[in-house]
């Protein structure tokens, strides 16, 4: 009797055993998994494919922690076209313009004609004492340019300056409280332009997404309270990759009767931006400039481009816009590289 209980205790345990072999070569082999999510034999073993491959080439550093991702940046470019009689000149093709980086032609990555990209304008108002004649019919053409220029996603800041800058009201779609706001700026004395272009410029470069950043400067451009100077300005400027549009009321006509080296580091600093300038003979054409501003800022061409060569971080690059004979056109002529 022990002898059979042993010998069936002993085909048990055999029994047994062929099924956890069987079991274990099963969880082994999983036929209904792809070879790569089949357990490691050691031996043949695949690795499995990656989520994607990235298409940025992103060249070795001698550090074994990682890469260096290069990024170039994209150059925009503002265009205003006119033609011969000075009328805007929508419509035209992206074969029309030809656009130029230090003499190099660039290739043109993105072409928008009448671009949509919404506004964030600055709208800077001189309160100095040489303004305070004028002081009214300008808080008037302001507010009805504040009424006219926005559109449902463009936003708008209203900045007092004189011999300090004031934001009076923060960016924003609201036109009536911007339009209280233009009417609350105080009197003042001196008149800080470089200051203003400075903190504006900062202003508009903190804003986020992809938007136009425009300045539109009323003033008498008699420069004489500014912290920063004329360089410090121009570099904010262009640094932001603002639009400088400036209105001089001059308290006096005859240059020999005025202070005209303000007037004149507008202009450069203007013209670098691919603004415009104009100097209006009474308050009362104040409303005509502002349509004009307006009317050019809904009509303006959008070139933009990657820059082939890179340019080194931290300098001045020009540029240059080409359009088809009979039309001339009007873009910042300078932008400065980003640091590395």
């Amino acid at each position: 009797m022990k002898t059979h209980a042993y010998e069936t205790f002993a085909a048990t345990l055999a029994l047994l055993g062929l099924f956890v072999t069987a079991s274990a070569v099963a969880a082994q082999e999983k036929p209904d998994r792809p070879p790569w999510a089949q357990p490691s034999s050691g031996q043949g073993q695949q690795t499995p494919p990656t989520a994607g491959a990235s298409k940025e080439k992103t060249p070795a550093t001698n550090s074994s922690r990682g890469t260096v991702k290069v990024t170039v940046n994209l150059v925009n470019v503002l265009v205003s076209v006119v033609d011969d009689h000075n009328r805007p000149a929508p419509n035209l093709p992206v074969e029309a313009f030809q656009v130029f980086e230090e003499g190099v032609q660039q290739n043109v990555a993105v072409f928008e004609s009448e671009t949509k990209q919404p506004l964030d304008l600055a709208l800077m108002i001189d309160a100095s004492l040489s303004e305070h004649k004028e002081m009214a019919s300008e808080r008037d053409a302001a507010c009805h340019f504040i009424q006219q220029i926005l559109r449902p996603d463009d936003r708008l800041s209203v900045f007092g300056f004189d011999e300090s800058v004031t934001q009076m009201a923060p960016f924003s779609s609201e036109v009536a409280t911007l339009q209280a706001a233009v009417r609350k700026i105080p009197d003042g004395a001196g008149t800080s332009i470089y200051d203003a272009v400075l903190l504006g410029s900062k202003a508009l470069e903190k804003r986020s997404g992809e938007r136009r950043r425009v300045i539109t400067m009323v003033t008498d451009a008699g420069e004489t309270t500014s912290r920063a100077d004329f360089e410090s300005a121009r570099k904010s400027a262009l640094r932001a990759g603002i639009l400088l549009y400036t209105i001089v009321m001059r308290p006096v006509k005859n240059e020999n009767g005025r202070n005209t080296a303000g007037e004149h580091a507008l202009q450069t600093i203007t013209e670098t931006t691919g603004g415009a300038m104009f100097f209006p003979d009474s308050p009362q054409e104040l409303p005509i400039i502002f349509d004009r501003i307006d009317n050019e800022l809904r009509t303006q061409y959008r070139l933009a481009y990657y820059p082939n060569p890179r340019g080194p971080a931290n300098t001045y690059r020009t540029i240059e816009v080409k359009v088809l004979p009979g039309y001339s056109s009007r873009h910042r002529t300078t932008y400065l590289t980003e640091p590395y």
